[in-house]
């Protein structure tokens, strides 16, 4: 079990490490400055005129989308575990033990989504206040 979960680690991180290889290589191979590149890839990526709310925004959003990805990796696992007990009462608690403390989990992060998306809504920056220089009516 322990090799499986190192591999998947290994699969999973090793990409990464060369993603960031290919990024620091950009910066190498050209002439223009680190403020052209960047305006580049804002303009490529349609990030426009990005204020600190929306970045701040996005940011909750990924935390959250990264912790419900781990959610649905525990909740995997566990099941993996009790299917795998073969009549073992103490695997089966704990695998019993992790998918509950796995939905409790999801629920905490469904909630701080729902409070999230309520008050960036809320707020003017959020999309749901009045656009400046419209009106209300």
């Amino acid at each position: 079990m322990k090799k499986i979960i190192a591999t998947s680690l290994v699969l999973i991180i090793a990409p990464l490490l060369f993603l960031k290889v290919a990024s620091a290589q950009i910066l190498t191979n050209t002439t223009d400055g680190l403020a052209n590149i960047t305006d580049t890839v804002a303009t490529q990526a349609n990030f426009g005129q990005v204020t600190i709310e929306v970045m701040v925004a996005k940011i909750i959003q990924i935390v959250l989308g990264l912790l419900a990805i781990i959610f649905l990796i525990l909740t995997i696992l566990a099941g993996f575990r009790w299917m795998t007990a073969a009549g073992n009462e103490e695997e089966v608690k704990k695998a019993q033990a992790t998918i509950k403390a796995t939905i409790i989990g999801l629920v905490i992060i469904l909630a701080a989504y729902a409070i999230t998306y309520f008050i960036f809504r809320s707020l003017p920056f959020g999309g749901g206040g009045i656009p400046q220089g419209g009106t209300s009516g």
